[in-house]
């Protein structure tokens, strides 16, 4: 039997941030490897309809109480972002930010 399929619901932050992120790889790097990075950017998206548990979610002791990370470069893919995260209810997850591995997350997270 199949668990429980969660609401995943990003913020308006985190739908510019995937806005941005996608517009600077395009630039870097060129049209395929944005729509590459936008398969594993989705890809990690989709996993956290699995929950808060799902593979590879943590909790870190310098972000606020609540607040959980999914890093994208799962499953043998390759990226460099975080899917930040908390729950909203008992069904939903809110997706607050989608930030640079290399950031000062509380930083952009205050």
């Amino acid at each position: 039997m199949k668990g429980k399929v969660w609401v995943v619901r990003p913020t308006p932050s985190a739908d510019r941030d995937f806005a941005n992120i996608l517009t600077t790889t395009c630039a870097k790097f060129g049209v395929r490897q944005a729509r590459i990075y936008e398969a594993t950017l989705m890809h990690a998206l989709r996993a956290l309809r699995t929950g808060p548990d799902t593979l590879g979610a943590k909790q870190r002791d310098d972000l606020p109480e609540g607040v959980l990370l999914l890093h994208v470069a799962r499953q043998g893919r390759k990226g460099r972002h975080y899917i930040v995260f908390r729950v909203a209810d008992e069904n939903t997850l809110d997706v607050l930010r989608i930030l640079y591995d290399g950031m000062d997350l509380p930083a952009h997270l205050a």
